[in-house]
């Protein structure tokens, strides 16, 4: 006879989900809700394996279940970490920041590229000018 007590069970209600894009992994932040109607948080981690071409892609999940009781120790905890870690590295960038400075360089790189032309340009509009004062002499 098979097992069938784990096969009944449904899986807990997501109320409020999350994902954050962080490099070659995943975030999901899920809210669930408890049989008996307690909220509490499940933090995945997913993160693509390294697979040939030819396969299909595969992804490691790793799950971390937080319960209300913990969050105020939790985050107490993980501003302390985060705090040592900006006090050894200095300030660091955010992706956000990090991905700005880039946008800002490849416009530069664009407008460098693009000087050439303008600067022709501007030289043809002042040689035009040169021409019309020439005819007023």
């Amino acid at each position: 006879m098979e097992n069938r007590r784990f096969e009944d069970r449904k899986e807990p209600e997501i109320v409020y989900s999350k994902s954050v894009k962080a490099g070659k992994r995943i975030y999901y932040l899920d809210v669930k809700k408890a049989r008996n109607e307690d909220l509490y948080l499940c933090i995945t981690e997913s993160k693509r394996k390294q697979q040939g071409e030819d396969i299909a892609p595969q992804f490691e999940k790793h799950k971390l279940f937080l319960y209300k009781e913990d969050f105020a120790r939790f985050t107490e905890g993980l501003r302390e970490v985060i705090g040592y870690i900006e006090e050894q590295l200095g300030e660091f960038d955010t992706r956000e920041v990090i991905e700005q400075n880039r946008e800002a360089q490849r416009a530069e790189e664009e407008a460098k590229a693009d000087a050439p032309q303008a600067a022709a340009e501007e030289s043809e509009t002042e040689e035009k000018k040169k021409g019309l004062f020439n005819l007023f002499k």
